[in-house]
């Protein structure tokens, strides 16, 4: 034994502390009263890196392919995050979502994703010219569509209030205690912490941004590798705070990875300005100074990440342009918001994105749930899993109970 700690034995093992871990926690002791659950986290607190350093947006589903999981569990999870929010005291806004064309070819970008909201089951609301003057005086556009229906909310809250209601049902939270190993037994899973062991029957790991190195663990195929992009924000000056009503997205353009830079009123009463995206240096890095030689080596050891690098290499090198000279960076801004000033742009804490990407370099947009002999590992959750976090760790609970045949008891309610 490690540090001279007994063996803790539990029914499942969930590791990761982030909004998926912890939902998915809460979600088996639903599905199975009784059962005994320990989550395993490596940082002292809860929703530490992905759930913590997020915009706080509550998607409507506004951009994934219709039929598909991630539209599903978006507009399922966005009632739940409003309903449980509200339940439990926790801040959250409808304020709504603006998405601006201020081109030609963005406006014909406009009428293709305002069929898709409604594929979708959306309601979304034309907006002119003039409308958009209205009902935002700082943006600048041709057209806009509005969706009613997106929000914000405090993250980390809705995952510390979901740990409560697991730990009242049971459920063991060990922080601070990073999974340094993992394999198979005769009967189940070993966990090897750095303060311990745990015994388990199963493990379902929900480690996001070390996903990979878990699954690796566990001998699984590794046909893919997580990749970590920084997603950098500005927040704008008190003075600022009313600058915009709404959400205000500019349209995406379908030949790049990522949304592109908004403007997002936040639940504590101010607005950033982000993201972008660009290369960390480390799975959690969040400056550019953060380097891991040993995330680097493993990243030039595979060819996937190098496809993606020559695939992107034009929109990644203006990312980093703008990273590195602020001005840039302001300029995707004052294509819908002329009013913002370089000094508007204080710093604002980065986030890192868990991006998995396969062996041909193309970047993974749907979920990937593997599964060994006695653990199941969610090796990609990607935007907007926050917001589709209950409807996703039902889906991780539902793989669970039909991968190791296990039927569900009559459940408590959630």
């Amino acid at each position: 034994m490690l540090s001279g700690q007994p063996e803790a034995t539990s029914d499942v093992v969930v590791v990761g502390g982030g909004i998926i871990g912890v939902a998915t926690a809460l979600e088996l002791t639903r599905r199975w009263p009784g059962i005994s659950v320990t989550l395993v986290e490596k940082e002292a607190s809860l929703a530490a890196h992905q759930t913590g350093h997020n915009s706080g947006v509550i998607h409507a589903g506004v951009y994934y392919a219709p039929g598909s999981l991630k539209a599903e569990f978006c507009r399922r999870g966005s009632q739940a995050i409003y309903e449980f929010a509200a339940e439990h005291g926790i801040a959250h806004e409808r304020c709504g979502k603006l998405i601006v064309a201020t081109t030609e070819l963005e406006v014909e970008r406009l009428q293709a994703l305002k069929a898709r909201c409604e594929a979708n089951g959306l309601d979304p609301e034309p907006i002119d010219a003039a409308r958009l003057r209205e009902l935002e005086p700082n943006i600048s556009g041709l057209e806009a569509i509005r969706v009613a229906s997106s929000g914000i909310v405090d993250y980390p809250a809705i995952t510390r209030a979901m740990a409560d209601i697991a730990t009242g049902r049971g459920v063991t939270i060990r922080l601070g205690e990073e999974v340094i190993a993992m394999s198979e037994t005769m009967s189940g899973v070993s966990v090897t912490t750095d303060r311990g062991r745990i015994a388990a029957g199963y493990a379902i790991v929900c480690a996001g941004l070390m996903a990979d190195r878990l699954a690796g663990m566990c001998d699984l195929d590794l046909d893919f590798r997580v990749v970590p992009f920084r997603g950098e924000y500005y927040r704008l000056p008190e003075r600022c705070r009313d600058i915009v009503r709404h959400l205000i997205y500019p349209v995406p353009d379908p030949d790049l990875p990522f949304l592109g830079v908004h403007l997002t009123r936040m639940v504590g009463g101010y607005i950033t300005v982000g993201p972008n995206a660009v290369l960390a240096l480390a799975r959690e890095g969040y400056r550019w100074r953060d380097v891991n030689l040993r995330d680097l080596g493993e990243l030039a050891r595979f060819g996937g990440f190098w496809r993606t690098l020559r695939a992107n290499a034009r929109s990644g090198l203006g990312e980093m342009r703008n990273s590195i000279w602020r001005r840039g960076y302001l300029q995707a801004c004052r294509k819908y918001c002329p009013s913002l000033r370089l000094e508007n742009l204080t710093p604002y804490p980065a986030g890192v994105r868990a991006q998995a990407v396969g062996r041909d370099g193309t970047l993974l947009h749907d979920f990937l749930v593997r599964r060994s002999r006695a653990s199941l590992h969610v090796c990609n959750a990607p935007s907007p899993a926050a917001t589709s976090s209950m409807p996703i760790a039902q889906y991780v609970v539902d793989q669970f109970g039909e991968a190791f045949g296990i039927q569900p008891a009559n459940p408590v309610a959630a």
